[in-house]
């Protein structure tokens, strides 16, 4: 990768884990909030690392970037998390290169989502790199593929039906609650935590139990409030907690804790309780499971629930596959171009210079020379031979390294590092 001059680093990589092979539990551990984040990104610096965009979810943590060795971008993971390097080598991934650029097009694309076709990583991936660049930490070659990987996302959103019916983890819960609780538009449910997946799980809710009954808390009150009045729902505050579970018969928890707030000393009612744990970190302490009355439910298995939806979505994975080889070919003619860029570059420079030298002659034993004829001449004549050489480097059939080598061996080129 170091010879598209784009990075002072050799190599492209993509490190991380995912729901494939971390369970929850781990994937618990590597996660990162929004300061974790920033603190990653101010130590990468400081470590001279030139580009990386990071990504965090409850299915997968991931860093794209350039590093002479993927070691140093597991560091800065590892530094970051509660997560350590051996934890990490049992169950991660490292893609290098072509690997690591089609491994973030399948995953903005919805296709390595724990349910299928699910592009909520797409967001993510656009924050983080604003977040990125906002730091100085996002050179051409990853602000690119970011939009390349956007562009081939919407297209596959509006161009097949990978994502159409309802599935999600906040749908399949709601499927989960629908098929295990009977009389459920009577029940008294609670949803503590009002992050993304607390208000999608929220909003099916409301749709799919026609239950009146539904409770928010969290612990900055005036955001469940705001979601509150979209759907006519009661706010509690944190305050309450403890009573509100008390009275529950399904308590939903999706807050974005780093440790457990739920476990068996605040359960003090007897009476059935049906607990979905949403969160990654998990926020439910497995303790409740000594409760007679409780049944734990957390996200990882409600992300198992398929149906005829699914099947129906994964039909659609040979059109999906195709727009992502045409985009991905779209970004990798404009990495051909990156290769050899520096090399016209140096070329024109150094044409440009015969130029001068033989316009300083020709001043010298003229008399009447034009100065601005044969300047212009000179520019035109250097700019059309450059052109006929990127024009041959373009449309090279054959090897487009073997005559970057040629031509950089006849014309004692230097290139500079970057573009």
């Amino acid at each position: 990768m170091h010879k598209y001059n784009i990075s002072r680093s050799k190599n492209f990589y993509a490190i991380g884990l995912s729901y494939k092979k971390a369970d929850a539990e781990i994937r618990g551990h590597f996660s990162l909030g929004d300061d974790a984040k920033k603190a990653l990104l101010e130590q990468a610096k400081e470590n001279h690392i030139e580009s990386l965009v990071v990504t965090s979810t409850c299915n997968r943590t991931e860093i794209y970037g350039f590093a002479e060795h993927p070691f140093q971008l597991i560091k800065l993971l590892c530094d970051n998390t509660n997560g350590t390097v051996d934890q990490f080598q049992k169950v991660a991934y490292v893609h290098k290169n072509k690997g690591a650029i089609n491994h973030m097009f399948r995953v903005g694309s919805g296709l390595d989502s724990q349910i299928l076709g699910d592009f909520e990583i797409i967001s993510q991936l656009k924050s983080s790199a604003i977040l990125s660049k906002k730091n100085n930490l996002l050179n051409p070659f990853i602000e690119r593929l970011v939009n390349a990987v956007i562009q081939a996302s919407k297209r596959i959103k509006t161009e097949t039906e990978i994502s159409s019916g309802a599935t999600s983890v906040s749908f399949a819960s709601v499927q989960y609650i629908l098929r295990t609780i009977k009389d459920v538009s009577n029940k008294n449910i609670l949803l503590f935590g009002t992050g993304k997946i607390g208000r999608n799980t929220c909003e099916n809710l409301v749709k799919h139990t026609k239950n009146d009954q539904i409770t928010l808390i969290n612990r900055t009150k005036d955001k469940a409030e705001k979601i509150a009045g979209k759907f006519n729902l009661v706010v509690k505050d944190y305050a309450n907690l403890q009573e509100e579970i008390s009275l529950s018969d399904i308590l939903i928890v999706a807050t974005g804790a780093h440790r457990p707030t739920i476990d068996k000393h605040i359960i003090q009612s007897q009476k059935p309780l049906l607990i979905l744990d949403l969160s990654i970190p998990k926020n439910v302490d497995e303790n409740v499971k000594e409760l007679d009355n409780v049944c734990l439910v957390h996200l990882d298995y409600l992300s198992q629930i398929t149906d005829e939806t699914l099947e129906k979505r994964k039909e659609h994975i040979p059109h999906a596959e195709a727009i992502i080889q045409e985009v991905n070919d779209e970004f990798n003619g404009w990495l051909e171009t990156r290769k050899f860029a520096p090399t016209i570059k140096a070329l024109k420079h150094k044409l440009a210079d015969f130029a001068t030298a033989e316009l300083d002659t020709q001043r010298k034993k003229l008399s009447d020379f034009n100065e601005q004829q044969a300047e212009l001449i000179s520019k035109n004549i250097v700019q059309k031979i450059t052109n006929h050489f990127a024009h041959h480097l373009k449309d090279d059939n054959s090897s487009t390294d073997d005559s970057l080598e040629l031509i950089k061996k006849v014309f004692q080129l230097e290139e500079s590092e970057n573009v």
